[in-house]
């Protein structure tokens, strides 16, 4: 089969496209899926520059290889092998089923829920790797999962469209549940455009929250259209002070994915009792945080990471309703992963950028 190949830590040239991969084998329990579209994420960049090691100190950038141990640079913290196939937001055909596995999913389209969780209690976080990182994931014609990943979607969007949500909008989905965004409440979510961001805002509209994104001036427009209630203009020293105006007072809650120097001021623009969650870091890992702020407006601060399956199919349900729509940023081929993932690192598109197989 045609996959791309990540034969280790680095820039771009790390990639290789090869027609001459051998087709997944599907062990007992797992299933065969045709790939036939699979999105660009953060984690593809972060596992390739090596960003998850604790020796790397600042944003996602394309050079942190540089910086990051072998030792500690995939999701669970642990060293990767080589050459592994990335691409975590798989949608397609199932054509093949292990041992076990029923014969009705064959031929459904699926969605994958990229947390492997190592056939473990669905609240027991320790075993899980991901997809695209420990294991071979979507940038490839052909891909096997455990058959508790598969989800049969029922929807008229296409499979370009289906492939912005697995990794990003299942993040979103898992962050506002982590803070039990309630309707009438007020949300700010930084870093509105991107794919996680873009799917915060509409899932927290679904919910009926009040909300406030941050976006640069060139992607104003494209984040109103999502159905925020505010967008703010992104300002160096004055982001959570322009969007606190914006809101009229501190927020109940903010999921933020960027990090970095405004981490302390979200949480002066937090109301008494209010939630903090995060699940990235592109602006900065190491933020500061005074503990006052914290313990005096008794703050709720969450990590969203590993999510129960439960997080999954509630995403599936919202897309079969028609609660959300898809915000597809640009579409490449397989053979142009590189152009795909320089593109990712640049930032000028809204929503999210997929891979067509």
């Amino acid at each position: 089969m045609r996959a791309a190949l990540l034969l280790g830590l680095g820039g771009p040239e790390m990639l290789q496209l090869r027609d001459d991969v051998p087709v997944p084998e599907v062990a007992p329990g797992e299933v065969l899926v045709r790939v036939a579209a699979c999105g660009v994420n953060n984690t593809d960049i972060n596992t390739r520059v090596g960003w998850y090691s604790r020796s790397v100190t600042t944003g996602t950038t394309g050079s942190t290889h540089r910086e990051a141990s072998s030792h500690d640079v995939g999701w669970s913290r642990g060293g990767l092998s080589f050459p592994r196939i990335q691409g975590a937001d798989v949608v397609g055909t199932v054509t093949e089923v292990g041992g076990g596995v029923s014969d009705d999913l064959i031929g459904r389209r699926v969605l994958v829920d990229p947390w492997l969780r190592g056939g473990r209690h669905s609240g027991d976080s320790r075993p899980a790797s991901y997809l695209g990182s420990e294991r071979d994931g979507g940038f490839a014609e052909y891909c096997s999962v455990p058959s508790e990943n598969v989800h049969p979607v029922s929807s008229d969007l296409t499979d370009v469209e289906l492939a912005t949500f697995a990794c990003s909008w299942s993040t979103a989905e898992h962050m506002l549940q982590r803070v039990d965004l309630q309707s009438g409440e007020t949300i700010a979510v930084p870093g509105a455009s991107g794919g996680v961001g873009s799917a915060l805002v509409q899932l927290a509209k679904v919910r009926g929250a009040w909300v406030v994104a941050i976006t640069s001036a060139a992607k104003l427009n494209d984040v109103a259209s999502l159905g925020a209630d505010r967008v703010v203009t992104r300002q160096a020293n004055r982001v959570p002070e322009d969007a606190m105006e914006a809101n009229g007072g501190p927020f109940h809650a903010v999921a933020d994915v960027v990090g970095g120097s405004d981490f302390g001021g979200w949480l002066e623009a937090l109301r008494h009792g209010g939630r903090y969650a995060t699940s990235g870091a592109i602006a900065g890992p190491v933020v500061g945080l005074d503990l006052r702020t914290l313990y005096l407006k008794d703050l709720t601060l969450h990590g969203a990471t590993v999510y129960e399956p439960q997080v999954f199919a509630d995403l599936v349900g919202h897309i079969e309703g028609g609660q959300v729509r898809a915000v597809v940023g640009g579409v490449y081929r397989l053979e142009d992963i590189h152009a795909a993932q320089e593109a990712f690192l640049a930032k000028r598109y809204t929503g999210s950028l997929v891979i067509s197989i």
